[in-house]
């Protein structure tokens, strides 16, 4: 009897999801809300769309996704979460989405600064962590968490003054059972300094800040105080992706940016990421993003001037 009534409960709560994320957001499209807090709507399955990760749970109300990590794919529904532990190079695609049950997702920023204050208030142990832990990961959704992202979202239609005080407090706990979760170590690492995790987000951080230089993996090394081959391994174990395919990834990442935000040709943001050959860049650009950079670019101006929702 017990446990029938636990089960009709979590129904209740991921209807509740579903219905507060649908009257949140009444059309396809996104939307930035108050605590790091954003709500994707989506009526259909989704071309894949080329992103830089950031620190963040993603949970899925309605619908399904997958999200490439270098050459992992990670898929995950409304049964699961997602963490993302590090700003990375992905690729993600809905999947499961139509006009009756459309995609519905939830994606709360996690502030590392929180993190480590969530961890030193419950005791966690900031120590002792030192094998690098992969960067993103899928667990199972339970009730608790399910629970908590709830009344976040009640807030919403709460007034603002009441919100803002609550807000942090429900954050804090949801940050607090993830810590307790199956990715509790995913999340220690992104607040935990030093080890193998705190030098790969450095050296993430390096090869971002310096797209255009030449990659020498073996100075990145020495400054980490790493040797060649441990910093190859423990940059893959993190990212999935060795230091060379993230400073590409990061590369046509960045000129795509150039091209659709600053209007630079395929020429001018190949130099400015760091491409001497143009053709070699044209060639990395189309088996990315899968078509020549001016005729990607056309396409994603186009699609950007058509009605929402169309």
């Amino acid at each position: 009897m017990h446990r029938r009534w636990e089960m009709e409960r979590e129904r209740d709560v991921r209807r509740e999801l579903v219905e507060r994320v649908a009257r949140a957001l009444r059309e396809d499209g996104a939307v930035d809300l108050p605590g790091g807090l954003r709500l994707r709507r989506a009526s259909s399955p989704t071309e894949p769309d080329h992103d830089i990760s950031s620190p963040t749970l993603c949970i899925i109300a309605q619908g399904a996704k997958e999200v490439w990590l270098g050459d992992d794919l990670y898929c995950y529904d409304a049964d699961h979460y997602l963490i993302t532990a590090a700003a990375l190079p992905i690729t993600t695609r809905i999947t499961e989405a139509s006009e009756e049950r459309p995609y519905l997702g939830v994606v709360l920023d996690l502030d590392p600064a929180l993190v480590g204050s969530v961890m030193v208030e419950a005791g966690h142990a900031v120590s002792g962590e030192r094998a690098a832990v992969r960067a993103f990961d899928v667990s199972p959704l339970d009730e608790g968490l399910l629970d908590a992202v709830v009344r976040l979202l009640r807030l919403l239609e709460e007034p603002e003054e009441e919100a803002s005080f609550l807000r942090p407090l429900v954050v804090r706990e949801i940050v607090f059972r993830l810590l307790r979760g199956d990715q509790g170590a995913r999340l220690r690492q992104i607040a935990i300094r030093g080890g193998h995790a705190h030098r790969i987000a450095r050296a993430m951080e390096r090869l971002r800040e310096d797209l255009a230089r030449p990659l020498r993996v073996e100075e990145i090394a020495r400054e980490l105080g790493m040797s060649t081959s441990s910093f190859h391994h423990h940059f893959k174990a993190v990212t999935a992706m060795s230091p060379l395919q993230f400073q590409k990834r990061m590369r046509l990442q960045e000129a795509r940016r150039l091209m659709l935000g600053e209007g630079l040709d395929a020429a001018g943001a190949a130099r400015r990421v760091g491409y001497r050959d143009p053709s070699h860049f044209s060639r990395d650009y189309r088996r990315l993003f899968g078509e020549p950079p001016a005729r990607d670019v056309e396409r994603l101006r186009e699609a950007a001037m058509e009605p929402a929702g169309l």
